[in-house]
């Protein structure tokens, strides 16, 4: 990748090659471009950063990766363990609104959800035709995820730039009137 690689590279090397706390900061510009196809002709949209769903403050331990992959591990061992956790979930592009409340749902109904703290969603692709407006419709809907924090458009999932998440390690969130804030404390 020619362009946009620097924030997932900075991303990256703050989790993986120092212990320090830090905090995540959005990317400047995101791309949803097959960047393979053409590395000179590529796409980038302006970033607004997280989008605060539902208001709130939690800590945990950091688990997550795609929501449907999730739903598949439901009833294997290899499901995570959801204790005190703040649970990142991303979908791809086939995914529209109604399927990812849908498989939301699915991850909700399991008993060990009600120790979930907090939720960061993943930015949706466009193909996905999945608006903050829906978006925003679909959690309030969930009666489950009414005390908890909810931020969407995080820089990780099927676009570009990516953050690096450490799956076991521990964040804290802060959805507020100033936007959503993520930190990663141990990883």
């Amino acid at each position: 990748m020619k362009k946009g690689l620097d924030y997932t590279i900075d991303s990256f090397l703050a989790c993986c090659a120092s212990d320090k706390p830090y905090e995540v900061k959005p990317s400047a510009e995101w791309s949803d471009d097959k960047w393979y196809m053409n590395q000179e002709d590529r796409r980038f949209y302006p970033n607004p950063g997280p989008l605060v769903i539902q208001p709130g403050y939690a800590e945990g331990t950091l688990i997550g990766g795609n929501l449907c992959t999730l739903n598949l591990l439901q009833g294997t061992e290899y499901f995570p363990e959801m204790e005190q956790v703040i649970l990142f979930i991303e979908d791809d592009h086939m995914s529209d609104i109604h399927m990812f409340d849908r498989d939301l749902q699915s991850l909700i109904h399991l008993p060990a959800f009600s120790a979930v703290k907090g939720i960061v969603i993943g930015r949706f692709q466009h193909a996905s035709n999945v608006s903050k407006e829906a978006l925003r419709a679909v959690i309030r809907t969930k009666e489950e995820l009414s005390s908890m924090p909810v931020i969407a458009n995080a820089d990780f999932g099927h676009t570009s730039p990516l953050m690096t998440f450490p799956i076991g390690g521990t964040c804290r969130i802060e959805a507020g009137a100033e936007g959503g804030r993520i930190w990663i404390d141990r990883h």
